[in-house]
């Protein structure tokens, strides 16, 4: 079977959403886990591996432990190996945004494909989109069932295309489940941006203890994320030199990026994505319980209903659920939630530090945003770049200039995701061969 064509293994995968989303907090409801204790999610028992110990690592990108983690699309051969790859879920220490330690699992990719740049094999380390919030969503276990239905709960492993397509060019990944999802002990602090900068820096630091894993401290690393992801590349291109620099970091592509949790959340208010309006907030009283009295005082009986039915859903279960729903059919005042963070100081606060855009990478970034995604809103993705070239990063810019497939269905946010992913993987693919990046914040104000 010629290497090549192992990435069209893939044909798959109803790309339902990559998305990330919009603010505020909530009442989150862990669950609690022992090592030794079975986790069920919307009917999914979770493997005891995603369980983690009382006591973790004390050093940031520590494994917790492994185990081979069997692919849902590939194909081994006896004597010459498994297509795409060798997989290893891991689970790894990180540290969450209060300062503690948090237990992320993932999983490694070891590539069947040669690499045939200069230097040791390169890593690349994914991001994901939008999964959900139950731990039955999470993209490790997306990679072993790549589609999951059991009629209460969704889950698709959609990133496992651009995984794929990474792996055919002989490039080693890393992908994080990021905090809370996966990992049992704590709910998923959905598109937090310092827990996800760091679960992306230590996965990429983990990736270099993996049993068998050939990359090295000289490895060219690159991250890859869209939606969620982007923000979580975003925030993990900024904090890269003072949380990381052991990381051999040379670029991060960063697509549709939630760099203004607020304007994101305006977009999805009403959209076919909702839940994720809900997802935010969940995972913002997860880390900032000052909210959850707020949360407690605003949010009506139905809200707070589908604040906890959320906190087990998959992205698919929240578009069934919750489809063109607005935020102002939860509030007690029938306010919508950008309303309540008008009037909530606590809440502003709170918003204003997951902020994308004060803190210049050192690193080239490319920053892909859809002139027509109203999901994750345009104009704010936008002026990301504008944020990041006024600090003089080196920042490659992409509008993908489409028609409007629809306001509010996702299409607009979904559709530049695909349209554009062989250019940003080519560029991934660039930086990790050590090619030179350009620039073009000068041609910025002439670009949508």
């Amino acid at each position: 079977m010629p290497l090549r064509s192992s990435r069209a293994m893939l044909v798959t995968a109803l790309a339902v959403a990559a998305v990330s989303p919009a603010a505020l907090t909530a009442l989150a409801v862990p669950a609690a886990a022992e090592n030794s204790t079975t986790v069920v999610s919307r009917g999914v028992e979770i493997p005891e591996f995603y369980n983690p110990p009382p006591t973790l690592p004390e050093a940031d990108g520590d494994l917790v432990r492994t185990e081979p983690l069997p692919l849902g699309i590939g194909l081994t051969i006896p004597g010459i190996g498994s297509l795409p790859g060798t997989a290893t879920r891991v689970m790894y220490k990180t540290t969450d945004n209060n300062g503690a330690p948090a237990a992320v699992t993932g999983a490694y990719i070891e590539p069947f494909a040669r690499w045939g740049g200069a230097g040791d094999r390169p890593l690349v380390v994914v991001a994901p989109g939008t999964m959900g919030q139950g731990d039955q969503c999470s993209a490790s276990l997306g990679l072993e069932r790549p589609i999951f239905f059991n009629g209460r709960t969704v889950s698709v492993g959609y990133e496992d295309i651009g995984i794929y397509r990474l792996l055919a060019r002989g490039v080693a990944v890393m992908v994080t489940d990021y905090v809370g999802l996966g990992a049992t002990d704590r709910l998923h602090t959905y598109v937090d941006r310092v827990d996800g900068g760091h679960a992306v820096l230590d996965a990429a630091r983990a990736a270099r203890h993996v049993p068998d894993a050939s990359v090295t401290n000289a490895s060219r690393v690159a991250l890859y994320g869209y939606s969620q992801g982007g923000g979580a590349t975003g925030s993990a291109a900024e904090l890269h030199p003072t949380y990381a620099p052991d990381v051999n970091l040379v670029g991060a592509y960063v697509g549709a990026p939630p760099a203004d949790l607020r304007a994101t959340a305006r977009g999805i208010d009403g959209s076919a994505l909702v839940a994720a309006l809900g997802w935010t907030i969940n995972g913002l009283a997860q880390s900032n319980p000052e909210l959850r009295p707020i949360l407690d005082e605003n949010l009506n009986r139905a809200g707070k209903a589908a604040l906890e039915d959320l906190s087990t859903a998959c992205v698919a279960d929240g578009i069934v659920r919750y489809p063109f729903r607005r935020s102002s059919s939860w509030t007690v005042s029938g306010e919508s939630l950008d309303d309540v963070i008008e009037r909530e100081p606590t809440v502003g606060a709170i918003i204003a530090e997951q902020k994308i855009g004060t803190i210049a990478p050192r690193i080239p970034v490319r920053l892909a945003t859809g002139t027509e995604d109203d999901i994750v809103p345009h104009a704010q993705a936008r002026q990301l770049a504008v944020d990041w070239c006024g600090q003089d990063a080196q920042v490659t810019y992409k509008a993908v200039v489409l028609p409007d497939l629809g306001d509010g269905l996702i299409t607009n946010h979904i559709t530049p995701l695909l349209v554009d992913q062989t250019a940003a993987i080519n560029w991934v693919t660039d930086r990790v061969k050590g090619v030179a990046a350009s620039s073009n914040c000068s041609t910025l104000p002439r670009q949508p």
